[in-house]
């Protein structure tokens, strides 16, 4: 996926997805530090857009020079057929690629962002005031309060217990099941909360992008608009679909993001439109986004994010009143603030993006787009960073699934996924499975690379046959 802007002229609707998405009834939180980074796939024959106008970006890099001598272009079917002449590739990558933000938008109601630096702060001052205190007080009276806690250990105990009892109690009363998929979870705040705060987040946002608005006219909003329409219309049955009024935005940014508001406003950039292969990459790309609204990610995200920072309070307080010195106590803070991030955060934002992405599939699939198509694009993407040299990062350091991981897991579910759209009485796939020609892309990928490599030290076999793919 890329960073590049295109003028949308026509759309290549082809196959199934012409019979599907033409009949589709267009009726229709990012957060403030959402770094949506893609790569490109540049395919002559299935792109979106037909004479786009690459421009890098400022987030993206091409392929290195050495590797720009050995692989000259690129050409990948997005329908399932290779290019008859499948010689080398062009790629253009960025560094990551994310369907949705790191973080939910407004991860925690207004009043909570306001007061959330103040409690730390309390705690901090709390815990070094009674660090201060026990170290002005004379041996004689630290012997004293020491045997008065030995007395009353059980009253301490009981007092300490009543409050985790607290905890578990609040918990517990505020857990309910996640619509359409049923799974169980904390959520701490209401609809109503993030539906004013999605409001505020809309206005911000109309502000900055109000002259970069593309009309309704334009060939690129009407692309959207029939998508996303025909996703909503599809899945018209599920009530929290048929509740929300699907408001498209369409940004003229080269950046690739695209994301939805909880109040329905589905706002997407031009750069994103450039990244994608075809229609039913897009297609699954958006369901990824509406599913997360329909799901209410943002408000349960933000649940968990004030319950364990209201908990993270207490040994806030503990550390700064045991560590003896404050660096000791800023390290202590610091490693605190780690542990919640990698044990609790990240996780939980992954099965967050694996739920948007198992959900997005099943509205894709009812859409009757080639569902197949959303597990190659994860493939595309882990081999753009592998072609890019990029190091592979374990996933417990990221708030997303990896690609190979996020592929894997989509590929699980695109058996279900293809009953779904059966059952729907959609148009039967036509041509080869997307999967299978972008593994043959690949081996032939490796192919050209090593002939290039070794140009004179193997002479080519006659007595072969050439592997000659047909072009559709």
């Amino acid at each position: 996926v890329s960073c590049t802007r295109g003028r949308c002229q026509r759309l290549d609707w082809s196959g199934n997805a012409r019979n599907c998405f033409l009949t589709g009834s267009p009726d229709s939180y990012r957060n403030f530090i959402g770094k949506g980074l893609r790569c490109l796939w540049n395919v002559p024959n299935t792109e979106v857009y037909r004479n786009a106008h690459h421009s890098l970006g400022r987030f993206c890099f091409q392929s290195s020079r050495p590797l720009r001598e050995k692989i000259t272009s690129l050409q990948i079917s997005s329908v399932g057929q290779l290019p008859h002449n499948f010689s080398a590739w062009n790629i253009q990558t960025i560094r990551s690629f994310r369907t949705s933000p790191s973080f939910q938008a407004a991860p925690v109601p207004l009043f909570w962002i306001i007061v959330k630096p103040a409690q730390k702060l309390f705690a901090i001052i709390l815990g070094r005031s009674i660090r201060k205190w026990w170290k002005a007080l004379p041996p004689n009276k630290r012997e004293l309060f020491k045997e008065s806690a030995r007395k009353n250990k059980w009253k301490i105990l009981l007092g300490v217990s009543s409050l985790g009892v607290l905890f578990v109690m609040f918990y517990f009363t505020h857990l309910e099941e996640t619509p359409i998929t049923g799974r169980t979870r904390l959520l701490v705040f209401g609809k109503e909360h993030f539906r004013e705060l999605s409001q505020m987040e809309y206005n911000m946002w109309m502000e900055e992008f109000k002259s970069k608005m593309l009309p309704e006219t334009d060939a690129r909003y009407q692309v959207v608009e029939r998508v996303v329409g025909h996703l909503s219309e599809s899945n018209k049955d599920i009530p929290q679909v048929s509740a929300l009024e699907w408001v498209i935005h369409v940004v003229d940014e080269p950046g690739v993001n695209a994301f939805v508001l909880p109040n329905g406003q589905v706002f997407v950039f031009t750069g994103l439109l450039n990244a994608v292969s075809d229609i039913h990459q897009l297609s699954f790309i958006l369901g990824h986004e509406i599913a997360h609204a329909v799901l209410e990610h943002a408000a349960e995200k933000a649940s968990l994010v004030h319950f364990l920072d209201f908990l993270s309070l207490i040994f806030l307080t503990m550390i700064w009143a045991i560590c003896p010195r404050d660096s000791l106590a800023v390290v202590g803070q610091w490693i605190q603030s780690k542990l919640q991030e990698f044990m609790f955060d990240r996780p939980y934002s992954r099965t967050l993006e694996a739920e948007a992405d198992k959900v997005g599939l099943r509205f894709a699939a009812k859409a009757c787009v080639d569902v197949r198509a959303s597990s190659v694009f994860w493939q595309q993407m882990e081999l753009a960073e592998t072609i890019q040299g990029q190091p592979k990062l374990p996933e417990w350091l990221s708030t997303h699934p990896s690609h190979e991981n996020r592929a894997e897991h989509l590929d699980r579910l695109i058996p279900e996924a293809l009953k779904i759209r059966e059952s729907c009485n959609c148009p039967s796939l036509s041509g080869p499975d997307p999967r299978l020609i972008f593994k043959l892309n690949m081996q032939h990928l490796l192919e050209s690379s090593k002939d290039q490599e070794n140009p004179n030290s193997t002479k080519r076999d006659l007595s072969k046959p050439k592997l000659d793919f047909p072009h559709t």
